[in-house]
């Protein structure tokens, strides 16, 4: 078992964002961007090996994304529901993603086996998220997932922050 820590907030920026171990020593680099279909992160190593990569499909019920690991296809993301608690499911992995994703706090199960789970963590650096990755082979992609689930929580709050406005002009006008 391996912990990886990511800065808060750096998931789903445009931004570089470098995945580290607990002494701070880089182990990852995800650059790409999101927002629109076709758009992409890729995951690298240090020593600049694409390990796994995260393409945005949009479809008529909803964004999925399909997740890459050494140039295959190895799953597609969707959120399945949101009541009582958070429910996604990676379909050929046959992975589900479950918990409080508005705090960061979930795990990944593969039937009732624990493939990872995500906590925050603040360490003397800054507000880190830790994933906790059971197999070190499932990292690449636990890392992947962790992308597009914050990519959800913070484009869901951009979005509702965008509908109140609206409603708000309409209501001043």
């Amino acid at each position: 078992m391996s912990e990886f820590f990511i800065q808060e907030k750096q998931l789903s920026a445009i931004t570089r964002t470098v995945i580290t171990d607990e002494d701070g020593h880089s182990l990852y680099l995800l650059v790409g961007r999101w927002g629109t279909k076709g758009d992409a992160l890729s995951l690298y190593r240090m020593d600049g090996s694409l390990v796994a990569s995260i393409k945005q499909v949009s479809f008529t019920f909803g964004n999925r994304f399909e997740i890459y690991e050494n140039y295959q296809k190895v799953g597609t993301l969707q959120k399945i529901f949101n009541w009582p608690g958070d429910f996604y499911y990676i379909k050929q992995l046959k992975w589900r993603a479950h918990g409080d994703i508005y705090n960061h706090h979930y795990r990944i199960h593969h039937f009732t086996k624990k493939i990872m789970s995500m906590d925050k963590a603040s360490l003397l650096r800054g507000d880190f998220y830790v994933l906790d990755v059971i197999d070190d082979q499932d990292a690449p992609k636990c890392i992947c997932i962790a992308a597009i689930m914050d990519y959800w929580l913070y484009n869901r709050k951009k979005q509702q922050s965008e509908n109140y406005k609206l409603k708000l002009a309409n209501y001043f006008e």
